[in-house]
């Protein structure tokens, strides 16, 4: 008997469902015409002992018994989920052949090789199991990935890397929340100190910004613009370029600070002759945005729709496993496999039927044209997300899953649309031995812009204020008239611009998750830049939405209309906590290293062994870090009433 063990039971059904027929659905798994069966884990189904498990001591929180380091580790099965465990472990001692068909990716290499660890499946049987990736539910995406099976063997290197990841994320948390939590209880704060290597540099950027916020100074600064005219009396303005010799009178930004030095270049400026002195006209291309990748739609998802990234998540499940709309969503690629592009033509002419707005978008696309997402070097374990070729037209959609929806299928279709062309021309001017710059962008063909007119996002995070940002699109949006180098005009008059410095603009859901995969700009040395840019930020794209919420059920975090802030708890164990717990400098070196193992260029000790001595480094420094300014939090009594009403509604579950 052959035996296929998907991540999750729709994976499972999507698997049955290319095999053959008829089939027997039972408890837990179908049985195929030929014997063959299909069942499943549900998610992890196995999960890491806790600290008492190794020892009933650990039950009860104490100093003396930190750090936990187990000698060897242990996994237990979820109660939730026991009675599939007993479901595989059933079929597993029955199978002759094992498919493994997690999802293709470290978690999903770890979910099912876990369980087949846990179910002592003997070496000879362990060494023929069959790996079945597949990214789309599809009828025929799924037939596809039959016919391409590999051995499990060549994946064994994600698995470790994702164990080592799991190993080490409860070595962090479970010693480092416990230390922190008893100091806290210490300085009269009785509830749990909850440490993570993501969630407590995630919630270190929210505590910095508001801290920014709270003590941003504003100052004064100003431009000059000068008013200029040809000789065909044709208008525009070009904006001062400070020379060096203005240095000692501006900040590190480069802005002017000293109105007198501004106001001396108006009265030098004004009718006086100029020259232009360099004409730079360049005819350029822009190419459409790739795919989306789960970041990326979530990033763009809060700024169109407001949607925070848990939900965008959950929208994007729903599309993948109940309609089958789209491929794989928990994607950290923006890529596609070349092969996929003979696909295009089929899912155009799809989305063409439709009666939604992408229908008439599809119409004008080109399936002849391929872009830059189509790239299978750049595919990792899997390609970006994307439309099936299943229509949409015949089923009731909420309207998240039709925001959600349309803004994939938009990307999808930009791909087959011409670039943006444009003419971007730069004109240098000289006035009373000052230099002036004027720049203008002419459009020449939308091209695939013509998809995105009618959604204007907002800027998620910026530190420019909206005069400044006015003023910068009128100068940039101005048409300039036909100027050649030498050509002698006039200025009328200078213009004298004052505005303030802006403090930095709290955390949105999108600037926080543009802030998480791009996390290299909050740090200054420059070799953890580098990790950070090749490791994709903080977090996963599977787990940055969890993360976020996680902080919000902690109680860490609260929102504010649409801004998110530091609860006074958050800000008070950043605080409490040593500089390198709320840093992403950590998280940057174990991200590089898993990725290494997942590559096997490093092994699984190269993470344990020295996370291990900082652990220790750090429960010992918790002991001098100061808690006081955590609100005081008495402990929580249970009622008996409430234990019972609890143990109740337990039993009728």
């Amino acid at each position: 008997m052959k035996l296929y063990i998907a991540e999750k039971p729709s994976l499972g059904r999507a698997i049955a469902a290319a095999l053959p027929k008829p089939q027997k659905n039972n408890q837990g798994y179908i049985t195929l015409a030929n014997g063959d069966v299909v069942s499943w884990c549900i998610g992890h189904i196995l999960e890491q002992a806790d600290p008492e498990n190794y020892d009933p001591a650990f039950k009860k929180w104490q100093m003396a018994h930190l750090p936990i380091i187990p000698e060897q580790w242990q996994l237990k099965p979820k109660a939730q989920t026991r009675a599939q465990l007993t479901v595989l472990r059933k079929l597993v001692k029955q199978a002759d052949e094992i498919i493994h068909a997690g999802d293709p990716d470290r978690e999903g290499q770890l979910l099912v090789d876990e369980v087949i660890e846990f179910l002592k499946v003997p070496a000879k049987k362990k060494q023929n199991i069959q790996r079945l990736l597949i990214s789309d539910l599809n009828l025929s995406a799924v037939q596809r990935s039959l016919k391409n099976m590999q051995s499990n063997q060549l994946f064994m290197p994600l698995s470790i890397s994702a164990l080592a990841r799991s190993r080490a994320d409860w070595l962090y948390g479970i010693n480092l929340t416990r230390a922190y939590t008893l100091q806290g209880q210490k300085a009269g704060f009785n509830s749990v100190l909850s440490v993570g290597r993501v969630q407590t540099p995630i919630l270190g950027l929210v505590v910095r910004r508001q801290q920014e916020i709270d003590n941003f100074v504003a100052k004064d600064f100003y431009e000059v613009h000068a008013h200029l005219l040809t000789n065909q009396q044709e208008a525009f303005i070009a904006k001062w370029q400070p020379s060096e010799a203005c240095q000692p009178h501006m900040d590190e930004e480069g802005r002017v600070l000293n109105r007198a030095l501004a106001e001396n270049v108006v009265g030098r400026i004004e009718n006086k002759a100029a020259e232009v002195s360099k004409v730079d006209e360049q005819q350029k291309k822009q190419a459409a945005p790739l795919p989306y990748n789960l970041s990326s739609l979530q990033i763009d998802a809060a700024k169109i729709y407001a949607l925070n990234a848990k939900l965008v998540l959950d929208v994007c499940q729903a599309l993948y496993e109940k309609h089958k709309l789209i491929t794989y969503p928990r994607s950290d690629c923006r890529y596609l496999p070349k092969e996929h592009h003979a696909q295009a033509k089929g899912i155009i002419a799809m989305l063409a039927s439709a009666d939604e707005n992408y229908g008439k978008f599809a119409q004008g696309a080109n399936s002849a044209l391929k872009s830059k997402a189509w790239n299978s070097a750049k595919v990792t374990a899997h390609h970006a997300i994307i439309p099936t070729e299943k229509s949409a037209n015949n089923l009731n959609l909420n309207p998240f899953e039709k925001k959600i929806y349309f803004l994939i299928v938009r990307q999808y279709l930009a791909q087959f649309y011409p670039a943006y062309q444009y003419n971007q021309c730069r004109v240098e001017i000289l006035i009373a031995g000052g230099k002036f710059l004027a720049n203008a962008k002419t459009p020449i063909a939308q091209g695939w812009k013509v998809l995105f007119q009618r959604t204007k996002t907002k800027q998620a995070d910026t530190n420019t204020d909206n005069s400044a940002q006015n003023n910068d699109d009128t100068l940039s949006n101005q048409l300039l008239p036909k100027l050649v180098a030498g050509e002698k005009i006039h200025c009328t008059h200078g213009e004298l611009i004052s505005r303030m410095t802006q403090a930095p603009k709290p955390f949105t859901d999108a600037s926080l998750l543009s802030a998480m995969t791009g996390i290299a700009r909050f740090v200054s040395d420059n070799e953890i830049k580098k990790l950070l840019r090749d490791t994709d930020g903080l977090g996963t794209e599977a787990t940055r939405a969890g993360i976020i919420d996680l902080l919000f059920k902690r109680g860490y975090l609260e929102r504010k209309a649409k801004n998110i802030h530091a609860t006074l708890v958050g800000t008070s164990l950043i605080n409490a906590l040593p500089i390198a717990a709320t840093m992403p400098d950590m998280t940057a070196h174990w991200e590089a290293t898993l990725t290494n193992i997942s590559e096997k260029k490093s092994r699984y000790e190269h993470l344990i062994t020295p996370l291990t001595s900082t652990i220790t480094e750090m429960i010992h420094q918790s002991e001098q870090q100061s808690f006081a300014h955590l609100p005081k939090v008495a402990f929580k009594r249970k009622s008996k009433t409430k234990k019972k009403t609890a143990w109740k509604k337990a039993a009728t579950k």
